[in-house]
């Protein structure tokens, strides 16, 4: 008799916990409340853990700091940035939910790509290779890495890398500051960094950086750690 119970008993756990599984995998069951499930938006275009895709228009959002990502996604919700559906998915999120969002990224520590090959003639790429390491004293332009850093992972609170990213990508972005369709607080300073820039300077810069690895130890550098040489309304002095 106590056989039988405990086989009854067994298959009646059996049966409630088939019923809790069945239940569970419901079509009607919540989502489970992760922040991975809740960025599974972002990551249909920016990758599971913001590693960026193969399209050169979605960059890589994993390591960032966290405050270049709160404020891009500030930037969306507000207009100073314009791409329709990161402006739709952002417009009515909280800045407590957008950090929490850029927070969420800035820890993540997906491998990088591989670096593109040089799509340029070596006088262009080793014009843009002047422009990010050294800067254009002719043109009022700084050193890219003045600003992010030698290894070109940007620095701490809000200055954000830039190795990674597709050539179109940072090119399009460059654009975008020159001709005003992208803004930041101001003073602005891409935006002013980027009209003193002409076409070819844009695409040999776009094609260098491209080209470059990341460092062994790809973080952002510490906060206070460079002194930028110009003032950023995003960044605080």
């Amino acid at each position: 008799m106590l056989a039988v119970l405990l086989i009854a008993g067994g298959v009646g756990v059996m049966s409630q916990s088939n019923a809790a599984d069945s239940q569970s995998s419901s079509p009607n069951s919540p989502a489970p409340d992760t922040m991975q499930a809740r960025v599974a938006a972002c990551a249909a275009c920016h990758g599971a853990q913001g590693q960026g895709t193969d399209n050169d228009y979605f960059p890589r959002l994993a390591g960032k700091p966290a405050d270049y990502l709160f404020n891009q996604l500030q930037n969306f919700r507000e207009g100073r940035r314009r791409y329709p559906p990161m402006n739709y998915l952002v417009t009515y999120l909280s800045d407590d939910y957008l950090h929490q969002i850029a927070t969420y990224f800035s820890q993540m520590r997906p491998p990088y790509p591989t670096p593109a090959a040089a799509t340029l003639p070596d006088s262009q790429m080793a014009r843009g290779r002047d422009i990010v390491l050294k800067g254009d004293t002719s043109k009022n332009v700084p050193a890219c890495i003045a600003c992010h850093g030698n290894g070109l992972t940007g620095m701490q609170p809000a200055i954000p890398g830039l190795v990674g990213l597709h050539r179109d990508y940072i090119s399009a972005q460059l654009g975008a500051w020159r001709s005003g369709t992208r803004h930041a607080l101001a003073p602005d300073c891409m935006h002013a960094i980027a009209t003193r820039l002409d076409d070819a300077d844009i695409g040999a810069v776009a094609a260098w950086l491209s080209t470059q690895p990341a460092p062994q130890n790809p973080v952002p550098a510490p906060a206070g750690s460079m002194k930028t040489p110009l003032a950023c309304g995003s960044e605080p002095q």
